[in-house]
């Protein structure tokens, strides 16, 4: 049975399994293992000339650094997935438009579908996996489950993704703040009423925690 605890423990786990550094040079093409990134271009050079090489892209993923191998034409989205484990940006569109793979980068909402990971070098990047894992985030967390704020589930994680970005600049949103700030996210089941209702509740909560700690000190 999942529980919020369990989740934000798997969250957690799957940040800690983040590659801080590269340690296997392998040709995704040969499997020909190299001793270092500038080998591996070299083997390009030599055996694959018509190919492109991957490249070697340094992130900030939910406050670990990590270093990622991938294509030069992936996009952000695949390469957390596939790369780096990572499943909480889901492929739904494809194009942009439905915010199911909302990620958080250097503070502003993105869509990783439309987002190549080449642009990311040194990025700040938060995913719903680093939401989950952070306890200051729970109300907003328990807020969507008590509110029912989805069905399916597939879009749930871009909600949140944008809701907290949204937080993140506004702790104090009005209803229409929060029709706006969720405007690119689609839910093919309809919830879309319970979403406001979800964050102006946990916006309350999260500033009662914070007056709380506030006093304690």
């Amino acid at each position: 049975m999942y529980t919020q605890e369990s989740t934000s423990a798997a969250a957690s786990s799957l940040i800690d399994a983040l590659p801080d550094k590269i340690d296997v040079f392998r040709c995704p093409i040969c499997s020909a293992v190299t001793a270092n990134y500038d080998s591996l271009r070299r083997h390009y050079d030599e055996c694959h000339v018509a190919e492109i090489p991957p490249i070697m892209v340094t992130l900030r993923l939910n406050g670990r650094q990590t270093e990622v191998l991938a294509p030069p034409n992936w996009t952000l989205q695949r390469t957390l997935q596939f790369k780096l484990g990572l499943t909480g940006a889901k492929h739904m569109c494809d194009k942009g438009v439905c915010g199911s793979c909302t990620v958080i980068m250097d503070g502003r909402a993105v869509l990783a579908c439309t987002t190549l990971v080449v642009e990311c070098q040194g990025k700040d990047i938060q995913t719903v996996e680093g939401i989950a894992a952070d306890a200051k985030w729970k109300p907003l967390v328990d807020a969507y489950c008590r509110w029912d704020a989805m069905q399916c589930g597939y879009c749930t994680p871009g909600f949140l993704v944008s809701a907290k970005a949204l937080l993140d600049k506004n702790p104090n949103p009005t209803e229409e703040d929060c029709r706006e700030a969720l405007s690119g996210n689609i839910c093919i089941c309809g919830t879309y009423p319970r979403h406001s209702t979800a964050i102006l509740e946990a916006a309350l909560k999260i500033a009662e925690d914070n007056q709380a700690k506030g006093a304690q000190r």
